[in-house]
């Protein structure tokens, strides 16, 4: 697994090397684009009007648009000149309760791994704040961003956990208007969700789509047409009572049956 950034934890005096990793893989089926005519691969140049050539990857350098058609150029190395010491690590500002944070700010997960020399540090870190149930608010620059991080505490490890900023959250497009509800049919919701609990297992769920997407293309390459797998349509239940007791008494059924 390759290295997605190389940094340092600092708090305080203390400062413990380590290395991201990504916590997931891509596992979708991709497509290609084909041209229609030939199903040769469509490519795509990176093209200089004014030269009149393509260009590759040394050629190209960053450039900002501060005008309309003007541009002011910045290279790497000055983009490393700006980096101050913090910005080379990932700081923790402070400590807060892992409840503290709602769970849209979350963006991705990055494993961190402490590197040779630091895992004293690291594991006294870690320790420190899962027997406190608290977390650290970090911060780093990974590229040309400075990262807002959460360092969540595990019992395998440390979990570096990107957030968006406050201005990166939009605000729900349309109002949200809670009505009044029966308290029936609440009482039948709750129900519901009593008679569909069962503990968590990540292992048990998989990409079922994915599984019959692979499946159609095995079926389109052996010459086979893809025909629909399911033409039901849901059905119309109005009453919301009879909606809740319908679904309370499949989920005993699939309980019985061992469904799930």
């Amino acid at each position: 697994m390759a290295v997605a950034h190389k940094s340092a934890i600092s708090v305080g005096l203390i400062y413990v090397p380590v290395s991201l990793y990504k916590t997931t893989r891509d596992i979708s089926v991709n497509f290609n684009q084909l041209c229609k005519d030939s199903h040769e691969r469509v490519k795509y140049k990176k093209y200089c009007p004014s030269c009149d050539k393509e260009v590759t990857s040394d050629d190209i350098i960053k450039g900002y648009e501060f005008e309309k058609g003007r541009y002011v150029t910045i290279t790497n190395d000055e983009l490393e000149k700006i980096k101050t010491k913090k910005d080379k690590t990932i700081h923790i500002l402070h400590f807060a309760k892992m409840s503290d944070i709602d769970q849209i700010y979350y963006d991705r997960n990055y494993y961190v791994v402490a590197e040779p020399g630091g895992e004293q540090a690291y594991e006294l870190l870690r320790q420190a704040m899962l027997s406190q149930k608290k977390v650290a608010i970090a911060k780093t620059v990974m590229s040309t961003n400075e990262e807002l991080i959460v360092l969540y505490p595990t019992k395998e490890g440390i979990l570096a956990k990107m957030l968006y900023y406050q201005e990166e959250i939009q605000s729900i497009p349309v109002p949200t208007t809670k009505t009044s509800v029966d308290k029936q049919q609440l009482e039948m919701a709750k129900t519901l969700v009593d008679s569909m609990t069962q503990p968590f297992d990540a292992a048990a769920y998989h990409d079922e789509y994915q599984e019959r997407l692979r499946q159609a293309i095995e079926k389109k390459i052996a010459g086979q047409e893809i025909v629909a797998v399911d033409t039901s349509r849901p059905s119309n239940i109005i009453n919301l009572m009879e909606a809740l007791q319908k679904s309370v008494e499949l989920s005993q059924n699939h309980k019985l049956s061992g469904t799930a």
